[in-house]
């Protein structure tokens, strides 16, 4: 037959368990991996569109690479402190 003074403490260590498990899987954990992604997307983006409104002109390629990073990684950045 069980014995019910060992469920109390199975139940216990259990709880502290998922406690723990909780801890570990938060937001933080996973914090910045849009951000990346995005400013990424965003910098390849901006070269595309520097390149087909202005051509192969290099200084026209750094600016829309700028510009795209920074709006990926305002995008990034947003989505980040959402979760």
């Amino acid at each position: 037959m069980a014995r019910t003074h060992h469920r109390k403490k199975h139940k216990e260590h259990l709880r502290q368990f998922k406690q723990d498990h909780e801890n570990a899987s938060s937001s933080s954990a996973i914090k910045g991996k849009s951000t990346k992604l995005f400013t990424i997307i965003g910098a390849i983006t901006g070269i595309a569109i520097s390149y087909f409104a202005a051509g192969a002109a290099i200084v026209w390629l750094a600016i829309g690479l700028v510009i795209g990073g920074i709006i990926g990684y305002y995008i990034g950045y947003k989505i980040d402190t959402d979760k």
